[in-house]
């Protein structure tokens, strides 16, 4: 089964019940397998900075869904958690990224492997280094994550 990387993030209500919402509708999803979870970091917003600070997790996972609809999965998986988007890079409810699918390199309209942004933001590489330390260290920049406000936190997510 292909190997695919997440990103999920929260700044508003209720962070760490965000993030196990998230988790429990992936892991309930037909044909996707959670493999790895990171631990839950809190960070310093990125982009718009008026904001309150994020917990963000990495998730390792299989399944046999195309690139393309796993991204749409995770789509919908935000707006059936009830995300509204406003403002980019602003306050969400939850986000869902698709970092990496497999070996696949890809750009279209809709989608581009690797994610593009990942490789510039502790709050997606730390974790990620976390949870598939091989796949993450040819990526790690860092110089360009050492100055972004990340925290490791003691959260322990239940899914």
């Amino acid at each position: 089964m292909p190997n695919a990387y997440l990103s999920i993030g929260t700044n508003i209500e209720n962070r760490q019940e965000n993030l196990e919402n998230a988790l429990k509708s992936l892991n309930q999803t037909e044909n996707i397998k959670i493999t790895h979870v990171s631990s839950v970091y809190e960070t310093d917003p990125v982009g718009f900075e008026d904001q309150d600070a994020f917990l963000n997790i990495a998730v390792a996972l299989e399944t046999t869904l195309d690139q393309e609809t796993l991204l749409q999965t995770g789509l919908n998986i935000e707006t059936e958690l009830g995300r509204v988007r406003l403002i980019r890079w602003g306050p969400r409810l939850i986000d869902i990224d698709l970092l990496l699918y497999d070996d696949i390199k890809q750009q279209s309209s809709t989608l581009e492997l690797p994610h593009p942004r990942m490789t510039e933001r502790a709050f997606v590489m730390i974790p990620l280094q976390e949870i598939a330390p091989d796949v993450a260290a040819p990526l790690l920049q860092k110089e360009v994550l050492q100055d972004q406000g990340i925290r490791k936190t003691k959260i322990k997510l239940e899914w």
